[in-house]
């Protein structure tokens, strides 16, 4: 990926000779949107723009098949759901859209006249509104969809004032023009704005610019700025209790659908069970495939009772979405959405659409109930349990797991009992349930999931209080990574907790809500402070 930086004494207008081709899937990812970006398939003559110093272009069509094509449009949506921006494929869209809100990103095997790149854009040049394109030469990316959109947002990125991410060591110097990221797996992650061709998760970015190891490039900013003059969506969901949406019958299950559009921006679901269900709920992200390819937001989930009191947190660390796995009683509760961080970016970029499915079994319960406790005694994890049934129970287990999605048998029970204590191997927090099968009809039955942190020397870190005033104080078992951002996303203070007590200063000017991470190198947790 290349890019060209405007030079102010270019004013020529574009001149577009079109091609017929086969027809390309007419695609919109938000049409009330008069901002657009035209991703153009079929192939365009081009002339009198700035790209013309050696004779007009004659850009041949992609040659992509309409699967591909679809998949690329998917793609380069999420990375721009937040905005009020429409992406579309449809030629007449983009001749309506006003000329200083729109951009014509070509995609074609045609680069000799360039040279080899990714594709090549002006910066700024969204607002021109001379009709200059982008191109994104596509079979030098050998037309695989996912090389081809990383490309064409990277551009597109370009042309709304974005520079490259880079990446620079201690003395300022430079190690790399683009930003690669870090990780692996589902949430190997790169900046949309460094080199996202070979991770599975490319976010917007707070990061040093290749202007300088001094200059701070808030992608979220710039792209929403008055400069492009079309900002964010409006949101969708209500981000408090007051203002949640209402499920509708949610004891026959139910699907919904959300936008997360800033690190700040939560969803909030109100749910209302009629009986004693058992309650079954996958958070995925928008995504192209296996593994949330595509998707920008890593889900976290919270599950709350009635009065507000988070009675657990669903947020598998390597995974991208999230899942509810639990028994709750006739009642109402809330579902709280979240994109959060994980171990390779902050929570910054973790933005975009989510979908809720949820499946709940409300048949006649013949064991009733099955409520557990848990508490932890000098490392010693115990547990108490009780149910009424209705017919024999013919086997019980503990269940633990440690992200809450994933459990697993932990021990076999005699069905008459009703306590259960052991000392955990592992560090961190465990979560836990009771799982029954009843005799006569063979259903499977769980309890409520109960959350329990290991004491002693794995007990982890500790905050004091989410509500600071000119420090945040902490304690610790081991050493940790942190850092504390503001909403923008720049870094108020970083290092390493010693064992014991840490008090990290934070700058008098910096309030209002931040946000606090930490991790070990193998799990990382955040959680949001208010500055006072």
């Amino acid at each position: 990926m290349k890019v060209l930086l405007r030079i102010l004494c270019i004013a020529v207008i574009g001149m577009y000779a079109p091609k017929l081709n086969a027809q390309i899937p007419i695609l919109n990812s938000y049409p009330s949107a008069k901002a657009t970006v035209y991703l153009d398939f079929d192939g365009q003559y081009v002339t009198g723009t700035s790209w013309n110093w050696d004779g007009p272009i004659d850009a041949q069509p992609s040659g992509l098949a309409n699967d591909q094509i679809t998949e690329i449009f998917n793609r380069i949506s999420e990375d721009y759901r937040p905005f009020n921006l429409n992406i579309t494929t449809d030629s007449t869209v983009y001749a309506k859209a006003p000329l200083a809100q729109r951009i014509r990103v070509i995609f074609t095997p045609t680069s000799a006249w360039y040279g080899s790149a990714g594709g090549v854009s002006f910066v700024g040049s969204f607002t021109w509104g001379n009709g200059t394109p982008s191109f994104v030469f596509n079979q030098l990316l050998n037309n695989v969809p996912k090389y081809v959109a990383e490309s064409a947002s990277h551009e597109i990125g370009h042309t709304l004032g974005l520079q490259h991410q880079s990446t620079y060591d201690a003395n300022g110097n430079k190690l790399s023009e683009y930003n690669g990221g870090q990780g692996t797996g589902e949430i190997g992650w790169a900046p949309i704005m460094g080199v996202g061709y070979y991770k599975n998760q490319t976010t917007w970015h707070y990061g040093t610019s290749t202007q300088g190891a001094l200059m701070i490039q808030s992608d979220l900013d710039i792209i929403s700025g008055t400069t492009n003059n079309f900002g964010y969506r409006t949101d969708d969901v209500g981000n408090t209790m007051s203002k949640s949406t209402v499920i509708s019958t949610p004891d026959a299950g139910f699907t919904a659908s959300g936008l997360i559009n800033s690190a700040t921006d939560v969803d909030v679901f109100k749910v209302t069970f009629l009986k004693r269900n058992s309650f079954n709920l996958t958070a995925v992200p928008q995504n192209v495939g296996a593994n949330d390819e595509g998707a920008n937001i890593d889900i976290k989930v919270a599950l709350l009772n009635a009065k507000g009191d988070t009675l657990n947190r669903y947020n598998p660390s390597l995974l991208l979405n999230a899942g509810i796995d639990t028994t709750l009683d006739a009642g109402a509760y809330y579902l709280v959405v979240d994109g959060v961080s994980n171990v390779n970016h902050s929570e910054y970029g973790s933005l975009g659409y989510y979908t809720l499915i949820a499946k709940s079994s409300l048949a006649t319960l013949p064991l009733h109930n099955l409520q557990l406790k848990g508490s932890n005694n000098n490392g010693i994890h115990q547990f108490t349990w009780a149910y009424e049934a209705d017919e024999r129970v013919s086997f019980l287990a503990m269940e633990s797991s440690a992200d809450g999605a994933i459990f697993t048998e932990l021990t076999a029970l005699a069905t008459s009992a009703r306590s259960f204590s052991y000392k955990p191997l592992t560090d961190g927090t465990l979560m836990y349930r009771i799982k029954a099968i009843t005799a006569n009809e063979q259903k499977t039955y769980y309890s409520n999931v109960v959350s329990i942190k290991q004491a002693g020397n794995n007990d982890g870190l500790k905050i004091w209080s989410n509500i600071i005033t000119s420090s945040l104080k902490v304690t610790s078992s081991k050493a940790y990574n942190y850092q504390v951002v503001d909403l923008s996303g720049r870094v108020l203070a970083k290092g390493i907790t010693t064992t014991g007590t840490t008090n990290i200063q934070l700058p008098a000017t910096a309030t209002g809500m931040l946000f606090f991470t930490w991790n070990d190198g193998t799990s990382q947790h955040s959680e949001k402070l208010i500055k006072q």
